[in-house]
């Protein structure tokens, strides 16, 4: 299945668990999956029809990039045969890190990629980069194995009336079109097509904090415009961490599910979990 023709539009599950910012953190993705009752102790898929959205960064500021990347395509694997779905997706931390922005990963998720990609002496850009840094370059750079993985992942979803994404989804994005934006930014990743500007904006789908941060009136209302233009009741975002955990705004047609449950802000794991229109927080006893 070529990039370009990955969907991004799903139909109504009867039970979807979405989970927020995971940061490197294996033991964090792991408690969190086994609260939406998706994996037994071995991290196997025991979900059953269950739709597993994650909303985007799994990675930078922990140590186990590498495993969290790879334990959700395995899971996505193991739940399509049972019948359910997991769908990863882009945050900005993905999207920096294949734009070899290299703030937040920390020395062991440096070190964590030197089995993952040849480094090629030859290659100019490789080899301008510290020692330390080629060989997660060589992984996450367009074109490279871990971005070849991410360009099997969507920026923006919608599954029945919920919209997923990580920062937001605003009137422009729809403007331009969520499959124009799912697509480009899959080709980009692919290295197959050029480097889609506008994900560098805060205005970015995964960047805005337009639902997350500071809501105000003005800001509800750009959402029910956004969610009638998609015939969707409610989006689903992470990005904007609050140890306060999940919380909801705009009379509940926004939730904001980063609840900073890795080890670098010290928050507890907890899901999403809807039905229908109930929706559920599911915490750790």
């Amino acid at each position: 299945q070529a990039v370009n023709d990955i969907p991004w539009r799903f139909p109504p599950a009867p039970r979807i668990v979405a989970v927020g910012d995971l940061h490197g953190d294996l033991d964090a993705a792991r408690r969190a999956l086994r609260l939406a009752g998706a994996i037994d102790e071995r991290d196997r898929w025991i979900g059953g029809t269950l739709v597993l959205v994650q909303t985007g960064d799994q990675i930078d500021r922990g140590d186990d990039d590498q495993a969290v990347l790879d334990l959700f395509s395995r899971l996505a694997d193991e739940a399509a045969p049972a019948g359910g779905a997991v769908h990863a997706l882009l945050g900005n931390h993905e999207l920096m890190n294949a734009a070899l922005d290299f703030r937040y990963p920390s020395p062991a998720g440096f070190a964590d990629f030197e089995d993952a990609a040849a480094v090629d002496q030859t290659d100019t850009l490789l080899v301008s980069l510290e020692p330390g840094h080629r060989a997660r370059a060589a992984a996450f750079r367009p074109g490279g194995p871990y971005a070849k993985i991410l360009a099997r992942r969507n920026t923006a979803i919608v599954i029945g009336s919920n919209v997923f994404v990580h920062g937001g989804v605003l009137p422009d994005h729809l403007d331009h079109g969520l499959g124009c934006v799912n697509g480009e930014v899959r080709e980009w990743l692919d290295g197959t097509g050029p480097f889609p500007k506008w994900m560098l904006e805060k205005s970015s789908p995964v960047w805005a904090r337009t639902f997350s941060l500071d809501v105000d009136s003005s800001d509800c209302e750009t959402l029910r415009a956004v969610l009638e233009r998609l015939g969707a009741k409610r989006m689903i975002v992470g990005h904007t961490d609050s140890l306060e955990g999940i919380r909801s705004y705009c009379d509940g047609t926004a939730w904001c599910i980063d609840a900073g449950m890795s080890r670098h802000y010290g928050g507890r794991p907890q899901v999403l979990e809807i039905r229908g229109d109930s929706i559920y927080i599911i915490r750790e006893p």
